[in-house]
């Protein structure tokens, strides 16, 4: 039985559409973030749009655990694709996530390990990654779903070379600048979290969708993807 479901948005139209959903009770201003405490069509809900980057994204997590008490965490925004499988407009839900920019090789670490943690790479819920794949089937048939590793740093990722450096390190789906720290949070106090994105781009500099027209279909697709993920849960 979930008790609170934390759902950190990156998009500040998609934020407000779930608001608009939802029934507000309290609005708890924390680090700057202001956090939507309510229920949405029953289930106990809190909503907040974290900011860009993984210290953003880090804080975020670390008070939805300590004031809100969520048993979950939903994390959803746009990426960048790593795989010419994956098209602009499609989604990835998370298999497991890391950092491409953590670097300790100069101790002898490989590229993407954390020193003196137990696991660099964070697993997400396997009930979250079904749920999500479900609904985003069911309620976004004009776009494909997929499975895969996100990777999260602390930059944006239009360079070719860039892009075929993380992509052979780690092997991922797409890459973007907050999932990894939601994961590495949510992984330290021991509770579920399932990233999604919208693909925006395909990290290399050639993106040539509008992305005021593609923002919209995004949002469109995160919030009937979350909406139907609330239900089922």
């Amino acid at each position: 039985m979930m008790n609170c479901l934390g759902i950190i948005g990156a998009m500040e139209v998609e934020v407000n559409t779930l608001k608009s959903r939802m029934e507000i009770e309290e609005v708890v201003m924390k680090a700057s973030m202001a956090f939507y405490k309510g229920s949405y069509k029953g289930k106990k809900v809190v909503i907040v749009r974290s900011g860009v980057g993984k210290v953003n994204a880090a804080i975020c997590t670390q008070i939805l655990v300590d004031c809100f008490h969520v048993d979950a965490v939903i994390n959803t925004g746009i990426a960048g694709s790593l795989q010419a499988k994956i098209d602009i407009g499609d989604i990835v839900v998370s298999t497991d996530a890391l950092q491409h920019d953590m670097d300790a090789t100069g101790f002898g670490y490989e590229k993407g390990v954390i020193p003196q943690m137990d696991t660099s790479v964070f697993i997400a819920d396997e009930k979250l990654r079904k749920v999500a794949k479900d609904a985003c089937e069911r309620v976004n048939m004009d776009i494909h779903v997929h499975e895969g590793r996100v990777v999260s740093g602390d930059q944006f990722i239009s360079d070719k070379k860039v892009k075929d450096d993380i992509l052979k390190n780690f092997d991922a789906y797409c890459t973007e600048m907050e999932g990894a720290a939601i994961a590495q949070a949510a992984f330290l106090n021991k509770i579920p979290f399932v990233i999604i994105r919208a693909i925006s781009d395909k990290a290399d500099g050639s993106a040539s969708v509008d992305y005021s027209t593609f923002e919209t279909k995004a949002v469109e697709h995160s919030v009937n993807l979350v909406d139907a993920m609330i239900q089922s849960l």
